[in-house]
């Protein structure tokens, strides 16, 4: 039996941009009682016109910060009477070598895609236990697999996915189901966002997004993926032999994922 969204209240990090804003849009659609927050105040107002006469309550908010945290969690409640879906797609990516790359760099992407994972999941998990709900991480291709050039997105990635793994094993018994989907490279402002190595948004995208699925296709398949409470959600054909090829052959995966983002020895993506 698939999972209803009708009138389930979603609480979603990160909803004013990107899959984000997707999933406010097609949930909406689905009957759902959205809460969403971004630290883009014009974006979510402008995301309030949009939605003017729907259930959407929004909140200013950065996941890094803890407190925050919990007053988006704390609000939700407080507007909806509980939640039944969490999900964790706030995050931040980066764009240097190792080498080259300021610490304040790495613990700002660590603290926004995992410590928002940990803080939200942690102030939600309750009440997600008492509806025997959803909590879904928005993870990648870089939790399964380094990428270079994005040491602390794929350090930050690995970490939502064996925190969610652990959470997961641990309430098993409970009814409620923890997910965690990686979308691939997705149409988003995710890579315009990306920091350099002196944690600075980069303010450009080094790949061809018009050749990249697009955010509200993605959010379709995370929705499904919801609604028939799977364990994990891998898209695209090239992050599936991704995972495959580095699973069982390793140390090929390490020259052709070399070849892919290194040109000359220069990092070109």
């Amino acid at each position: 039996m698939l999972y209803s969204f009708t009138n389930k209240v979603v609480a979603i990090t990160g909803g004013s941009d990107g899959i984000g804003k997707a999933l406010v849009d097609a949930l909406i659609r689905r009957g759902a009682k959205i809460a969403t927050c971004g630290r883009n105040a014009d974006k979510l107002y402008n995301l309030q016109l949009q939605h003017s006469n729907k259930f959407l309550h929004t909140l200013v908010a950065d996941v890094s910060n803890e407190h925050d945290c919990k007053s988006f969690i704390e609000s939700t409640i407080h507007t909806y009477g509980g939640i039944d879906v969490l999900i964790n797609n706030a995050g931040i990516s980066m764009r240097a070598l190792v080498k080259d790359t300021d610490l304040a760099t790495l613990k700002k992407v660590m603290a926004i895609n995992f410590w928002g994972t940990v803080y939200c999941t942690k102030f939600a998990l309750e009440e997600i236990i008492k509806t025997k709900g959803v909590i879904v991480g928005v993870s990648s291709i870089a939790g399964y697999r380094g990428l270079p050039g994005r040491s602390g997105y794929s350090a930050s990635k690995h970490a939502v996915n064996g925190w969610l793994e652990a959470l997961r094993t641990e309430l098993l018994d409970t009814g409620v189901n923890v997910m965690w989907v990686c979308p691939g490279f997705t149409t988003s402002n995710i890579r315009n966002m990306a920091l350099n190595k002196d944690a600075i948004p980069q303010g450009e995208s080094p790949m061809d997004e018009e050749s990249m699925m697009s955010s509200e296709e993605c959010a379709k398949h995370i929705i499904k993926a919801i609604e028939k409470r799977k364990r994990t959600l891998v898209l695209t054909k090239t992050g599936k032999q991704t995972i495959f090829i580095n699973k069982f052959f390793p140390k090929w995966a390490d020259k052709l994922v070399r070849k892919h983002f290194f040109k000359d020895g220069e990092l070109i993506k």
